[in-house]
């Protein structure tokens, strides 16, 4: 099956009307033939067709019943009804029972029929089309009103500890060293800003265009860890980058994903661990770049591995705030760049994703 053909299902009685129409149209368009509404229902189990074509006059099954029964499972083909009659009668009902798109006259005009079929197809792209953005927006609605009802929660919460921690601090007179009131502030605040800087992620990943540049990887890692640093002195980052040819990518995608799986990394690292450690590795080949990172802590449950990508979902085996959307964003984002994610946890010992991105340096003119 060419995939960049217009298909065609013809559905005749008539053997030589079949024949015709193949040798006709052969050339043109991938053409497949039945001779009766049975064999064409038969046919169109095993194949997709973009356009299908029924004679009226058929015995046992006429087009307008044969269109009229498969038009509930399959919406999508364009139907034309082909009849050697003119009857108004005919007309009304394949318009009101079987959707038709033309009603073309035996013996067909070549010419005509091309120009009918080739129409035919435009409106099937243009459903198809249409389909797809309907089912994005309906995605995209209802990610918009699950994010609206988690993220008023998030927001809220830390703002409600800060408030809670203040009045403490009012009531309690005996404080005379109010740094440990200081430090839960800035706890409640970087949670808040965390989140709020997600929000932002998610918002830029759905509407900004994918944009490909240059991008090198040794200095790309350094910036993304460099983030991380300060306030994690006790993580040992270890880097390897084998980048022997260029690579073109979404910087703003690809360091979304980064900082996203380098947080989880430094996030969930076991408290006793003696010697945490965050490893970080790049292979760049001419069609794709393949990242690893590898961490040794807590570990993912195998029964959470299917989930860990979802909207909002957070695991129960650690008592670790998070959003809960960071790995569904580094999902999303690698979907717009076409890219893929593995990963493989043993719960105490640590997890490794391995992520896989296409080079666009072929764009590069």
């Amino acid at each position: 099956m060419k995939e960049n053909r217009i298909r065609i299902l013809y559905i005749d009685d008539e053997i030589h009307n079949l024949n015709a129409f193949k040798a006709g149209f052969r050339r043109s368009y991938e053409i497949y033939t039945a001779s009766s509404a049975q064999e064409g229902k038969l046919l169109l189990k095993e194949i997709m067709v973009h356009i299908i074509i029924a004679d009226q006059k058929m015995p046992v099954t006429t087009g307008v019943e044969f269109f009229n029964e498969i038009k509930e499972v399959l919406p999508d083909p364009v139907r034309i009804l082909l009849t050697g009659y003119t009857d108004v009668e005919d007309i009304i009902d394949a318009i009101n029972k079987g959707h038709i798109y033309s009603y073309i006259k035996k013996p067909w005009d070549e010419h005509e029929l091309h120009r009918t079929i080739n129409n035919a197809y435009e409106i099937y792209r243009t459903r198809k089309q249409l389909r797809e953005k309907i089912e994005e927006l309906e995605k995209t609605n209802d990610e918009l009103n699950r994010f609206i009802y988690s993220t008023s929660h998030d927001l809220r919460s830390p703002l409600m500890s800060v408030l809670g921690i203040i009045n403490l601090s009012r009531l309690d007179n005996s404080v005379v060293d109010p740094n440990g009131y200081i430090n839960m502030v800035e706890s409640c605040v970087l949670k808040l800003d965390d989140f709020i800087q997600k929000i932002i992620e998610y918002y830029r990943n759905s509407r900004l265009e994918v944009e490909y540049e240059k991008i090198d990887f040794s200095s790309l890692l350094s910036d993304c860890i460099t983030a991380f640093k300060p306030q994690n002195t006790q993580i040992l980052f270890q880097t390897q980058v084998d980048q022997a040819v260029d690579f073109r990518g979404d910087t703003f995608r690809i360091s979304v994903i980064l900082n996203n799986l380098i947080s989880n990394a430094v996030k969930y690292q076991k408290p006793e661990e003696a010697n945490p450690m965050v490893n970080l590795a790049v292979k760049v080949e001419p069609h794709k770049a393949t990242i690893c990172i590898r961490d040794n802590g807590i570990g993912i449950l195998s029964e959470h591995l299917n989930n860990i990508f979802k909207m909002f979902f957070r695991s129960k085996n650690n008592n670790k705030p998070g959003s809960g959307i960071g790995l569904y964003i580094v999902k999303e984002a690698l979907s717009k760049i076409g890219g893929t994610i593995n990963v493989e946890s043993k719960y105490g010992e640590g997890t490794q994703f391995e992520i896989t991105i296409p080079n666009r340096n072929e764009f590069d003119t």
